[in-house]
């Protein structure tokens, strides 16, 4: 009495029924595009790359040349000190 009944499941029909197509196929140029994607992409990364690298061995030149000035600037003191005694 307290136990739910579940009701029958009904029958499918066997015939096999074929859905009719009423759209055009959409134009195709032929080529797909995900290749080309992919292509974007590396080449996004690799120019990304490229610029990281470019800009650290900018840095590394500059500091290198305000290195290379600051010791230049020391040595011309102590070498004019030196000519003064």
């Amino acid at each position: 009495m307290l136990h739910p009944r579940l009701p029958d499941v009904p029958t499918l029909p066997t015939a096999a029924v074929t859905p009719q197509r009423t759209e055009a196929p959409a134009f195709s140029a032929g080529r797909a595009v995900a290749p080309y994607v992919g292509v974007g992409v590396g080449a996004v990364a690799a120019v990304v790359v490229v610029g990281i690298v470019l800009t650290a061995l900018l840095a590394a030149v500059a500091v290198s040349a305000v290195s290379v000035a600051v010791a230049a600037v020391v040595l011309r003191s102590l070498l004019s000190s030196a000519h003064k005694r």
